[in-house]
């Protein structure tokens, strides 16, 4: 009577646990997989405000791929993805009135679904898209109208539409003059009329580029415009 009491305690112990893998296994395999994928290869993104117009509208969806920066330093031009200031400028975590968050807490806050909960943002959980205007090594110079002179050369940008106005009183963008150290960037938004970039950032403005998250290669939405982003 004994063991036949034991041996329905195990079936029934058996039974449970085929029944909660068979509904819950196939689940925590796809988000263990996505968060795989998202952490180590690519995710995607999308566009929440018009710091880099016209090239990269509200709402477009990106590619962001993140094995090449493993590889390598960024190169001028290209786009990229990166953690928020608010993370690593230490002059906005001075500021902040709570604790930093970890890695993991983050990875929680920005998981779909989750992050669409306003109560639980944080800005230091976001990322940022700006262009790598220059690179460790490079003597920067923006003037006034967010005009780019690389290492005594003006350079072209056929990206930007959206100068600063030559007005003073309606310009609010900062001039800056200086030499990149290694190991970092230095990024602005193509709309540089409008795009909090390295201009203002309270520390200095330099993107470490371990900071970095991937570069954006693919825009996927909306469908008339897919392809490489300019």
């Amino acid at each position: 009577m004994k063991r036949n009491f034991l041996d329905s305690i195990k079936q029934l112990k058996n039974y449970w646990w085929y029944s909660f893998f068979d509904t819950w296994g196939p689940i925590s395999l796809t988000v263990l997989l996505y968060l795989g994928v998202r952490h180590f290869i690519a995710e995607a993104r999308y566009i929440p405000s018009g710091s880099m117009l016209p090239g990269l509208k509200v709402n477009d969806r990106l590619i962001v791929e993140k094995l090449s920066l493993r590889k390598r330093a960024p190169f001028r031009g290209e786009i990229v993805v990166f953690n928020s200031p608010y993370s690593f400028d230490r002059k906005l975590i001075a500021n902040r009135q709570k604790k930093l968050p970890s890695n993991f807490q983050c990875s929680l806050i920005t998981f779909p679904l989750i992050s669409w909960i306003p109560t639980l943002s944080d800005r230091a959980c976001d990322a940022y898209i700006k262009r790598v205007i220059a690179v460790g090594g490079d003597r920067l110079l923006v003037n006034a109208n967010g005009a780019i002179n690389l290492n005594g050369k003006s350079i072209n940008e056929p990206y930007v539409q959206y100068f600063c106005p030559n007005k003073p009183e309606f310009n609010l963008c900062r001039p800056i003059s200086r030499t990149v150290p290694k190991g970092y960037v230095f990024v602005l938004g193509d709309n540089r009329a409008n795009s909090w970039d390295s201009r203002f950032w309270p520390e200095g403005g330099l993107l470490p580029e371990k900071e970095i998250i991937g570069k954006a290669t693919w825009r996927f939405w909306p469908i008339s415009r897919f392809g490489k982003p300019d």
